[in-house]
């Protein structure tokens, strides 16, 4: 495969997991059963200082990003417009898309559909962000923070890195909750992306668009 075919390969399905992502998240907003870590945080954010969840995941993606250029200790400039780049349509995509899901109805089905849909909904997420740390082109701010914590910080342990990406998305989410006295996007589906997105991650390397192989050579830093 030449150069120029693989990198428009890439670019290809890094718009394809762009667009699951954010299908995958605004379903399980949508079915307000859990969503994943980060994302519950964001709709609890926005729910109690009243900003549209597309500006509040947009303005958290800022955040971010400038933290992740704190922690490797000099200004990237490539990792920087990266985060960035990703988070742009992203942020605006999940806003738009749970209008969408809302619209046919997600929100009123029974407990049975909401679970197994919810269930899509993480897969969906997870088999996005293996395909676009495959494609190795733009990474979102939140995998690049728990990328950055692993090697730089965790020597490499993944599972602290994940995990203590955490922190700041449930610290959010705990004061959003106290200043609100209300809980939401919290629940079956955060438990099952807590324990089990990274096994649905690594099934998903091997056989979600299975011709798409890992491109390493972008966001190794020393």
């Amino acid at each position: 495969m030449t150069k120029m075919k693989d990198f428009k390969q890439r670019v290809f399905f890094l718009v394809v997991s762009i667009l699951m992502n954010s299908a995958g998240n605004a379903l399980t907003i949508s079915a307000n059963l859990g969503s994943a870590v980060w994302t519950a945080s964001t709709v609890n954010l926005a729910d109690w200082i009243h900003v549209p969840l597309g500006n509040t995941l947009f303005v958290y993606g800022i955040a971010v990003t400038l933290a992740n250029q704190l922690f490797i200790g000099h200004f990237d400039r490539r990792r920087f417009f990266s985060n960035l780049l990703f988070i742009i349509p992203f942020s605006y995509l999940v806003q738009f898309i749970v209008v969408f899901w809302d619209w046919l109805g997600v929100p009123g089905l029974n407990q049975f559909w909401l679970v197994i849909l919810d269930t899509i909904g993480i897969m969906m997420i997870a088999a996005a962000v293996s395909t676009y740390q495959r494609c190795n082109l733009l990474l979102h701010p939140n995998d690049d923070l728990s990328y950055i914590l692993r090697f730089k910080f965790l020597h490499g342990s993944a599972i602290l890195g994940q995990w203590t990406s955490y922190i700041p998305p449930v610290l959010v989410t705990i004061v959003s909750v106290i200043a609100t006295g209300r809980i939401e996007a919290v629940g079956y589906g955060t438990i099952l992306a807590l324990t089990c997105q990274g096994a649905m991650m690594k099934w998903a390397d091997k056989h979600v668009f299975p011709s798409l192989k890992h491109h390493v050579d972008f966001f190794i830093s020393k």
